[in-house]
């Protein structure tokens, strides 16, 4: 099978010139990561949540002169040379290109954009296949966890810091209540009109006299936290299921990864780069 039977297509496409949450918009409608950046019909770019995301933690001037979401895509895209591929090109070929690269997507060319191939792609045709690998032997054993009280800025940090693009979000109890990725990241927080990360009003309130009612003082504006944009609740996987079966529970879930547990803890997390990698078995 090549990469003209499993790609996207049509490929939405962006101008450089257009803003932020036109870009955001288009990802959201239609639940696709990235975009292709057009200029008089010609690719000159491709924007991505990751992309995004990148630029949520930076203080550069440009991100406090406006609002975050005006800021047009030529000053968060990714320019060319941009790596692509072929549409007679192996499935292999596809997913030792993103996992070299370190990306999760690649445009289709042939003379010019025909389509795109992303891990999702990928990952959709590994769910129709018969492969008994298992969870335990293809999961990531490292994986990063934020409180869910933790604001958005400690959790941009700490995916920057370990190079993650998802984290797990756990209580007080230390159980898993949710995942927090790019995607979250990308498409949830960045409303903000002066350049800073959202905010969320919380009244503050006081009893008067002991035992007595409770009386709002006054309307206090915090930082969002972990659980105002993660994702739940928790879809887990047990290790000594399939990498087909996670496969399947990604596709129809929408998501990008998924916990490991094993004797009500968890483990471990497997992702679609861990998932498609299976590809090598299907040779």
């Amino acid at each position: 099978m090549k990469i003209e039977d499993i790609m996207s297509s049509p490929v939405y496409v962006i101008t450089p010139d257009e803003p932020i949450s036109h870009a955001r918009k288009l990802m959201l409608k239609h639940k696709i990561g990235s975009i292709i950046v057009v200029d008089n019909d010609k690719m000159v770019g491709i924007v991505t949540k990751s992309d995004l995301v990148k630029r949520l933690a930076q203080a550069e001037p440009i991100w406090r002169r406006r609002p975050i979401d005006k800021v047009p895509i030529n000053l968060v895209m990714t320019e060319l040379p941009i790596i692509t591929i072929y549409p007679g090109a192996s499935i292999k070929q596809a997913v030792d290109l993103m996992l070299e690269n370190n990306i999760n997507n690649l445009p289709v060319t042939k003379n010019s954009v025909i389509g795109i191939v992303t891990q999702k792609d990928i990952v959709k045709y590994i769910s129709e296949q018969s492969l008994d690998t298992k969870v335990s032997d293809a999961m990531g054993e490292c994986f990063i966890s934020v409180h869910r009280h933790h604001t958005i800025n400690h959790v941009i940090d700490e995916m920057e810091r370990n190079e993650v693009n998802k984290v797990i979000v756990i209580d007080d109890a230390e159980e898993a209540v949710g995942i927090i990725s790019t995607t979250n990241l990308a498409l949830s927080t960045m409303t903000d009109y002066e350049g800073k990360l959202s905010t969320k009003s919380i009244k503050m309130a006081r009893r008067p006299t002991p035992g007595g009612e409770k009386t709002y003082r006054y309307i206090k504006e915090v930082p969002l936290v972990a659980e105002d944009i993660m994702s739940g609740p928790v879809v887990t996987i047990k290790g000594n299921d399939t990498i087909v079966n996670a496969a399947k529970i990604m596709i129809k879930e929408n998501i990008t990864a998924l916990p490991v547990e094993q004797d009500d803890a968890i483990v471990g997390m497997i992702s679609r780069s861990d998932v498609i990698k299976a590809i090598n078995k299907l040779d």
